[in-house]
């Protein structure tokens, strides 16, 4: 956030989706939602990191998530942010970003892209500590490599196909993106917070 001003009023946070609510109204993916959220088991050493950080004079105390039900990164990462919230007693409000884009546009992805998943930490009295955007470094990573690796094996592949195949094999890894996800916003979080 570069702002100075903040359209994230007390009112305006209290506005959003609870988890709960969120997924009551989604369109499509509930299912995914709900996968991700019940086979996710973080690390219990994470969990204990991201409580403690929770405990310190200005650690997060809410967290306001911006997502869209269609997004693959929003299935995988949302539910990894409300097990992990739900583990310390963190509220979470929900803004989808189509209709919440002044919200998004103070938390774009190197100033222009609206990625999403958006994750921001706040204090108990809102005040603003840090976000993370969209996805764990490792998944950008890795992605490109499944990326490579199909054209190399299957050059023939029209678009169709290749998203097809792609999806199996990126979904494959997305237990240990969200625990990665996980640790990167404890590794944020500790650098924001500070001891």
């Amino acid at each position: 956030m570069t702002e100075e001003t903040t359209v994230v009023t007390p009112q305006r946070f209290e506005e959003g989706y609870s988890y709960e609510e969120y997924l009551s109204q989604i369109k499509v993916n509930k299912l995914r939602f709900e996968q991700y959220f019940g086979e996710f088991d973080p690390e219990e050493g994470e969990v204990e990191r991201f409580r403690n950080l929770t405990q310190r004079a200005r650690g997060p105390a809410k967290v306001l998530a911006i997502g869209e039900d269609w997004c693959p990164d929003v299935y995988r990462g949302l539910p990894t942010m409300a097990k992990l919230a739900d583990s310390a007693g963190v509220e979470v409000r929900v803004f989808p970003r189509d209709s919440n884009l002044d919200v998004m546009n103070e938390f774009l992805k190197e100033g222009k892209y609206q990625s999403i998943p958006v994750f921001v930490f706040y204090t108990e009295g809102l005040d603003y500590i840090c976000h993370w955007i969209e996805r764990p470094e490792v998944a950008d990573k890795e992605s490109a490599e499944i990326e490579s690796a199909i054209r190399e094996e299957q050059p023939g592949l029209d678009d169709r196909q290749f998203g097809i195949e792609r999806r199996k094999r990126v979904s494959q890894r997305f237990p240990e993106w969200q625990q990665a996800t996980v640790r990167e916003i404890n590794e944020m979080l500790e650098r924001a917070v500070g001891g």
